[in-house]
């Protein structure tokens, strides 16, 4: 595991500002979604992640946050990033293959990201390069028909190299994730068809690392899947678990507002306090 360069709950806020940043320049949307996930891109992409493993953003919107890890990681400068959303931009709404490292992949249509991380998964095994795929994935998209053959694919074929980070916020484009298809985000489910499977903290880093740590510890032949529970829009009070800052871009005096609440709740604050 890499050790994290600057105090984590720091890295929290700072993200967050970023990100805000990011969506109140472009005037966009898509705000919620970012922040219910960043907490865990920087237990992963950023902490666990090696050189030789790969990390897959499925949950396309939140592209964002996406990029504000990876400009955090190098891997994206300040001048890229501020081209986010602009014509011609490498950095468009939703995540674009083959012009940075760390996004090997498309993922704007959802439900493509564990297949795909499958695949690289497999390949890994084939090789065995003792390489590890992180797929972070949204509640939503656990409805996808692709999602369960890919996880059957997994179990199958043994990865236990895959480790499914599952965003649960409980909303999806129109509505409470549980009442469109049911709770397929359930660890009850995961759990029975055969993956390792526990639930977390979605936005306590420490918790995040230490399941991570957990579920990597030693191979014994089944995929994995990290439950996170989240709230969509964490850290801006008047988005947290609102659907439609799934939509929503910020005025002035909302982006005002939202930098206030991240910087009262993460970069003042004592680290003890949730």
């Amino acid at each position: 595991m890499q050790t994290p360069s600057i105090d984590t709950r720091q890295l929290q806020g700072q993200l967050r500002l970023k990100i805000l940043g990011l969506y109140n320049q472009a005037h966009a949307g898509h705000i919620g979604c970012s922040l219910s996930c960043i907490d865990m891109m920087i237990a992963t992409l950023v902490v666990h992640k090696r050189e030789q493993d790969t990390f897959l953003l499925s949950k396309g919107h939140a592209a964002a946050s996406l990029y504000a890890c990876l400009n955090h990681l190098g891997e994206i400068s300040d001048e890229v990033l501020a081209t986010y959303y602009h014509n011609g931009t490498t950095l468009p709404a939703h995540p674009a293959p083959n012009k940075h490292r760390g996004i090997p992949f498309a993922t704007g249509s959802l439900g493509h990201g564990l297949p795909i991380g499958a695949g690289i998964a497999h390949a890994g095994k084939l090789q065995n390069d003792g390489s590890r795929v992180y797929v972070l994935m949204s509640d939503g998209e656990t409805n996808e028909g692709t999602t369960w053959e890919a996880a059957h694919f997994a179990l199958q074929n043994g990865l236990d190299n895959l480790i499914v980070l599952i965003d649960k916020n409980g909303l999806q484009g129109f509505g409470i994730t549980a009442d469109v298809l049911g709770d397929t985000a359930d660890a009850r489910k995961w759990e029975a068809i055969g993956f390792d499977t526990i639930e977390v903290d979605g936005h306590d880093i420490e918790a995040l690392t230490s399941t991570v740590d957990q579920l990597t510890a030693a191979p014994n032949g089944k995929p994995k899947v990290v439950i996170a529970h989240t709230v969509k829009g964490k850290g801006v009070s008047y988005m947290e678990n609102r659907l439609e800052w799934h939509y929503l871009p910020m005025n002035s005096a909302q982006y005002e507002q939202a930098c206030a609440d991240v910087t009262e709740r993460y970069l003042t604050l004592s680290p003890n306090v949730a």
